[in-house]
Parts: structure tokens; sequence; C-alpha cells
């Protein structure tokens, strides 16, 4: 079994709704179960203009699968629950990334991980935070806290959304 922590966002409808039926459907995957839950956070959306908040948060799912096929699956939950693909960056009904897989390095033209741009974001360092702090970037090869901490905070507001 690895352990993979996976980001997820919204920034369509029900937001909240739309990340906890993510997790639900995760956690009903053959080969994977949930072990970790983030709070929730609201978050300015980062690299677009004119698009509503996100709720945002990461989950730690135990799994047998490969990286490959965890990408298959989550971008199946997408599709099922509504997301279209029309330009990077659009808003979302939902979005699941693969930020680490246990400490593996991928390279590989669909899934790079760790995720390229994780240590750069406010939205993804602080939920990783809450539940694996201590974790450790297997390129950087700081933790998460250390990365979190010299994080500048400009552009990036996070506010706790709830505790699911």
């Amino acid at each position: 079994m690895e352990s993979a922590y996976i980001g997820i966002g919204s920034n369509i409808g029900h937001k909240i709704d739309h990340c906890k039926r993510a997790i639900s459907l995760m956690g009903k995957l053959e080969g994977c179960s949930v072990r970790l839950q983030s709070p929730f956070y609201r978050t300015e959306p980062v690299g677009v203009e004119g698009q509503d908040t996100f709720v945002n948060g990461v989950v730690c799912v135990d799994t047998d699968l490969s990286a490959l096929t965890l990408l298959k699956r989550l971008l199946e939950i997408e599709t099922d629950m509504g997301r279209v693909r029309l330009k990077k960056w659009d808003a979302r009904v939902i979005d699941l990334d693969i930020l680490l897989f246990g400490s593996r390095v991928i390279n590989k033209p669909d899934l790079v991980v760790p995720h390229p741009l994780m240590h750069l974001r406010r939205f993804v360092l602080t939920p990783l935070l809450q539940i694996a702090p201590d974790l450790i970037h297997p390129v950087l090869c700081q933790s998460i806290r250390e990365l979190a901490g010299v994080l500048p905070e400009n552009g990036q507001a996070v506010e706790t959304y709830g505790r699911s």
C-alpha cells in the first residue's frame, strides 16, 4: 500500500458539497481508502482572474493502485461529477490532483509527482500542513512545515471554511 495525497478543489455551485462527494467517491474506489482529511479552506483563485473563490482541501488515501491507475480513477470521478475541460485553469465543479504518491518521483507525460507547483501554492500547503506537517517533499527534501513557512502570503488568501 502507498499513501497518496490528493488535492481537492471546487469553485462552481455547491463547492463544499462537491468536495465532500469527491472524497466519498474516492473512498469507494476499489483498492483505496481515505485515511486522513484536512479541513476545507476558502481560497483565492491563483493564476486567473474573474473566477469565484475555491473551496480546497487535501486527503490522504491508502491505495494499492499504481499512480497512473489512481490518476485514471480520479479523472473518472471528475468526469462523473460533471467536470468539462475547456481550457487550462478554467472554473471547475471538481479538481482532483495527485500531490504526492509515497516518496516516489514520477515524470510521465500524463503525470508528474510530486505535483510540480504544490510547493508554491498556499491552497495546497495549508491543508496539507494540517494532516502531514512532517511529510518530506521527495524532490525538495523539505517538510511541508518548512515549505509552508517560506511561502509568501501575498495574493494567496486562505481562510478556514470549516471541518467536514
